[in-house]
């Protein structure tokens, strides 16, 4: 198959590309130029964000197009559509990686795609994250109508991962010493591995699926505990953990997510990102491989890039600094 990869040098897009090359399929990326696609692929530089570039991709009359586009845009909805208006007659399918995050909050566990989801325009300009996910998928909807395959992912891990949050413990864990672990041990986790969403992304090319598909590993299948104890484990660290109760965390001021990566204490934000139903996901054939397995491969990428992920430019450092871990600690003493 032919794919038209509108990015592709960083994380997701990395990892489908790759995984596209590993199939023997055909893979252009359309990027900026920052950094190198995989090898194998074709390579055209360009700056959709600036007047005129796609020019490029217009230019190319005298050429097939692609079975599929795939488009990883988290901004202005704009951008895809004057993306998606542009490729409309050139590409079979446009696959839009979106989020979860298009539906309105609060999400009550169990949640699936019938969920409501927010209002947003195909034409917004820079908006917050759930209305431009939302504006992306109608900006591809508006030129490819049922052709139109939205992938709402949820929490992404794994190789490539340029956030922060697998990364970030994993360094922590490795440090060893007491580690600020917060419970409950048994509190689930529920995310995707970025090769599994590629795997799974590229056979619903092949199969021609349409439409929304939340695209997470099922609810329930890890906890926080086990994530930890694979951190350990991988990196053969001392760590002990001090397990440490919502209620402490939050009242100590440490925000969840972001001051501790991936982890919500119980309640309407943990459901929203950690309770949904992936019924409709798993029986179009989503397989997810154990968080060991995640744990392991991404800290082995860590140490062939010199011990430290890249970070997007446009997310903030997430972790807690040694001070404030070290406050946190404290409070835990009898």
């Amino acid at each position: 198959m032919r794919i038209l990869m509108l990015g592709g040098t960083e994380f997701v897009g990395r990892a489908i590309t790759e995984d596209a090359l590993a199939r023997g399929w055909e893979v252009t990326v359309f990027h900026r130029g920052r950094l190198e696609p995989p090898a194998g692929a074709r390579s055209l530089h360009g700056d959709r964000t600036e007047p005129g570039g796609l020019a490029l991709l217009a230019a190319r009359d005298g050429e097939d197009g692609w079975d599929a586009v795939i488009d990883t845009w988290s901004a202005a909805p704009s951008v895809v559509r004057d993306a998606a208006r542009l490729l409309a007659g050139r590409a079979g399918r446009y696959v839009y990686i979106s989020s979860r995050s298009v539906y309105r909050y609060p999400l009550p566990a169990g949640s699936d795609e019938g969920a409501p989801l927010f209002d947003a325009s195909p034409d917004d300009g820079d908006v917050e994250y759930a209305k431009a996910k939302r504006g992306g998928e109608l900006a591809a909807e508006a030129a490819f109508g049922d052709r139109t395959l939205h992938v709402r992912a949820g929490l992404i891990l794994g190789p490539y991962e340029n956030i922060g949050r697998l990364p970030w413990w994993l360094g922590r864990v490795a440090r060893g010493g007491r580690v600020a672990a917060p419970g409950p041990r048994g509190l689930a986790v529920q995310y995707i591995d970025v090769r599994d969403l590629a795997a799974w992304t590229l056979d619903a090319v092949e199969k021609g699926l349409a439409g929304p598909y939340d695209l997470v590993g099922p609810a329930g299948r890890t906890t926080m505990e086990a994530l930890l104890t694979a951190c350990a484990e991988t990196t053969g660290s001392d760590a002990e953990f001090v397990w440490l109760d919502p209620d402490r965390i939050l009242d100590a001021g440490v925000e969840p997510w972001t001051d501790l990566p991936i982890w919500l204490p119980p309640g309407e934000a943990h459901d929203s990102m950690h309770g949904a139903d992936v019924g409709k996901a798993i029986a179009s054939g989503l397989r997810c491989r154990p968080v060991e397995e995640t744990v392991a491969d991404t800290w082995a990428w860590l140490q062939e890039i010199g011990g430290r992920a890249p970070q997007r430019p446009d997310r903030p450092d997430v972790g807690l600094s040694r001070e404030a871990e070290e406050k946190l600690l404290r409070s835990a003493q009898p």
